[in-house]
């Protein structure tokens, strides 16, 4: 049985962690860290971004109006910021991850932990991000922890009180992770089931895409409470086929985030949805969005690894049917709906 641990806020340390990850929720990650007392240096691919952080300790592009901690420097040099890191968090878009991190694999340090921020499952190997960076950048599973809850940046950025989840096969992994971001206002709990932690983070987008789209549609809260009640069970079914914990899925990183990510206008996946929803095409909506929506390539990559499971995940499979096949966003919640008659827990 595996239970979320609490986690008290950690004491200043020396610990150095290099985000992989300038966008929004690596800032405000980088923010968490250096609050926890924690030297961090952001890599991002924007020279003036970066510049910015440093030398203004600001990021207004993509978490405007917030002072960043003076201690948080960055950098267009990927290799340089990892370099002696004691943590390496990686907060890049999760189908471009094994690319950036293959150039890391001869820098990061024999005994550095690798952080994963990302929520999806890779496309044409249905790998999870904890195995996608395993793959990359060689190591050990006991040295990798997921992060993973009702994790909104915009409102983290601002310090608004949240908890999350800090998962790892290695319970010291996921201890030293969780210390080097605890704060007053970031309570993080530990847990062993990094599969169940991980699938709910990545399958949470899908299910806030066909939230966001009914709601573009003009549904209401009814709608709404049913997708994101049926989408828990599609998770939760996919998570058990593949050896979760059953009690991860009701918890912070899965309902929690869920909740989040379904209701909230600062989701870019329940926005990408809405857009959709309100008659733009994938492309109009991805650019008036303004960022990455993971859910949009996720959602393909999970149908694959539920279909090689012969798990039927319908909410997933309609979203993926309205994206990329064309269904006209009017037949979504008949698909939804069209389903055999059954008893609720199936």
């Amino acid at each position: 049985m595996t239970v979320d641990r609490e986690v008290p806020p950690a004491q200043p340390h020396a610990l150095r962690a290099a985000v992989l990850g300038a966008g929004s929720w690596g800032t405000t990650f980088a923010v968490v860290m250096a609050d926890a007392g924690c030297e961090v240096t952001v890599w991002g691919r924007d020279e003036k971004v970066c510049r910015q952080i440093t030398e203004d300790h600001r990021n207004e592009r993509y978490v405007p109006g917030v002072d960043l901690p003076a201690g948080i420097t960055a950098t267009t040099d990927a290799r340089a910021a990892v370099q002696g890191a004691d943590l390496v968090v990686i907060a890049i878009p999760s189908q471009s991850a094994r690319a950036t991190l293959e150039t890391l694999r001869d820098v990061i340090g024999p005994d550095a932990v690798a952080v994963s921020l990302m929520k999806g499952v890779e496309l044409g190997t249905d790998r999870r991000m904890s195995q996608v960076v395993a793959d990359s950048l060689g190591i050990e599973q006991d040295r990798i922890a997921v992060v993973s809850g009702p994790n909104l940046a915009k409102e983290i950025a601002h310090r608004q009180p949240t908890a999350t989840v800090v998962a790892s096969t290695s319970d010291e992994t996921a201890q030293l992770v969780a210390k080097a971001c605890a704060s007053s206002y970031f309570r993080p709990y530990t847990n062993r089931d990094v599969v169940g932690v991980e699938l709910c983070g990545a399958v949470k987008n899908v299910i806030a895409l066909a939230v966001g789209i009914s709601q573009g549609r003009g549904l209401g809260y009814n709608t709404m409470a049913t997708v994101i009640t049926r989408g828990l069970v599609e998770i939760t079914r996919l998570g058990l086929a593949l050896g979760a914990d059953a009690e991860t899925f009701p918890g912070l990183a899965g309902m929690g985030d869920l909740m989040a990510t379904c209701a909230s206008p600062d989701s870019r996946n329940h926005t990408l949805g809405n857009h959709i929803g309100r008659g733009m095409t994938l492309d109009e909506a991805i650019a008036a969005t303004g960022g990455t929506a993971e859910g949009v390539k996720s959602s393909r990559s999970v149908l694959e690894l539920a279909e090689s499971l012969g798990v039927e995940m319908p909410i997933t499979h309609a979203v993926v049917r309205v994206l990329h096949e064309g269904l006209p966003v009017d037949d979504l919640a008949a698909l939804l709906l069209a389903r055999p008659h059954k008893a609720e827990g199936v």
